[in-house]
């Protein structure tokens, strides 16, 4: 008898832990690219990441209609001229198209480098604000459906996009 009890009040004791185990799970889901694309800051950064290309994009301009004043030159000389004039400029038709790889390159490398630096903060405020809202609505994880690495999603799930939308001050 006494055995039937102490086995009852252990059961009585493992289903009321496992209860409030499960209670204290707290799930929720994001879709922080939503988001991202409402914030004010990433228009801004597009704006100034599209002046930044059209500045390379000019300047590739210069750099290629330069190449191809000298390959017309060069091409217009005709067979009248002694083979050391025409080799130098041959020589300078094919720096300038060394230029044109080169400065497509560094540019290409700037860009890159320039967009990283200018949505970094954007994306950590909205990381910022999604950990916020974890940590106010007590969730023990909060999964971002934009980068789907959930594979079920359940009734227990909480979309807390408009909390972090809320919280960015945005609709």
């Amino acid at each position: 008898m006494i055995k039937k009890l102490l086995f009852a009040a252990v059961c009585f004791c493992s289903l009321s832990f496992m209860a409030q185990a499960q209670q204290a799970l707290k799930f929720g889901t994001v879709n922080s690219q939503e988001i991202f694309m409402l914030m004010p800051e990433k228009a801004t950064a597009e704006k100034t990441l599209q002046d930044i290309n059209k500045k390379y994009e000019d300047e590739f301009v210069k750099i290629q209609e330069e190449f191809t004043k000298k390959y017309k030159e060069y091409m217009a000389l005709g067979d009248t001229i002694p083979e050391t004039i025409r080799a130098r400029r041959m020589q300078e038709v094919q720096d300038s198209q060394s230029r044109i790889e080169s400065f497509r390159e560094m540019a290409t490398q700037d860009i890159q480098k320039q967009q990283e630096a200018l949505f970094a903060p954007v994306q950590q405020k909205l990381m910022d604000a999604i950990k916020a809202v974890g940590a106010e609505g007590k969730y023990t994880y909060i999964f971002d459906l934009a980068y789907p690495i959930v594979i079920y999603q359940g009734a227990p799930s909480e979309d807390v996009t408009p909390l972090v939308k809320a919280k960015l001050g945005l609709k």
